[in-house]
């Protein structure tokens, strides 16, 4: 089976801290997946076991049936890429360029097929214009499209986002919603870690909650952000226009503006 698959799995720190406990989860090639829940429930340590940085204290992490224990991190990240919440903890190079290229050039690969992932990787990011600029002399939105680009240039089938659109503006994150679709379209398999419910509600079918160290939920995102057992135990809250529709007393549990509108229009 092409998925990541998380059996019974549990992760300590070597002080004893444990941040997750008896994870269960199967995400296919090509699904689009959000993992939400506030801070300290274990959402970045679980998807670092995803990608090798973390390897499991108990349970097992599979990527594509090779279970990562077997694996050395370098070996699990030619299948699952990871975009660091914090761009600066992965940016290193003098400019833009050679930060995307320099996985490329690592593992490699012949001038033209680096020219090509680079072009690729840029025009889905929209930042052609930063390529000869140093990363740390561009605004920390554009520094998170940076190692975005680095990412996807490695074309690994599955592709995490840690919160994405933090210091987003609204074109950023229409930048980000265009680069799902693209992603989706072409197969690739991507985990989203945020706090931003409205970008949830409007981009991911798939919502993944966590809480206290668990998975207390996988579900849609209309049965999650109606869930009040959900949402208490997670401590979320309904992304906007559910809680306006709420405070209307609309019927059908409402999460998209389109479907506000309709109802508003009939009456």
């Amino acid at each position: 089976m092409e998925a990541i698959e998380l059996k019974n799995v549990s992760f300590a720190y070597p002080d004893g801290h444990v941040a997750n406990e008896e994870l269960n989860l199967i995400i296919q090639k090509g699904e689009r997946v959000a993992i939400v829940g506030q801070n300290g429930a274990g959402k970045t340590t679980a998807v670092k076991l995803m990608n090798g940085l973390n390897k499991p204290t108990n349970g097992d992490v599979l990527i594509n049936g090779v279970n990562t224990k077997m694996q050395t991190t370098a070996q699990v990240s030619a299948y699952v890429g990871y975009v660091f919440q914090n761009p600066d903890d992965q940016i290193f190079n003098s400019n833009v360029q050679k930060e995307i290229e320099y996985m490329l050039h690592y593992s490699k690969l012949d001038s033209q097929e680096i020219e090509r992932r680079v072009s690729r990787a840029v025009e889905l990011t929209g930042i052609e214009s930063y390529l000869h600029m140093n990363p740390f002399d561009v605004p920390y939105s554009i520094r998170k499209f940076i190692t975005i680009a680095m990412v996807l240039a490695l074309e690994t089938p599955y592709i995490i986002l840690d919160e994405p659109t933090a210091g987003q503006d609204l074109h950023g994150i229409q930048t980000l919603t265009k680069l799902l679709d693209r992603l989706q379209e072409e197969g690739k398999c991507v985990i989203t870690i945020t706090h931003d419910m409205e970008f949830v509600a409007d981009n991911f079918a798939r919502v993944i909650t966590m809480a206290n160290k668990r998975i207390i939920a996988d579900d849609s995102a209309r049965n999650t952000f109606w869930s009040t057992e959900i949402l208490t135990e997670a401590r979320l809250k309904k992304p906007q226009i559910g809680e306006i529709s709420e405070e209307l007393g609309m019927e059908g549990n409402i999460i998209y503006r389109h479907e506000l509108v309709e109802l508003l229009n009939k009456k």
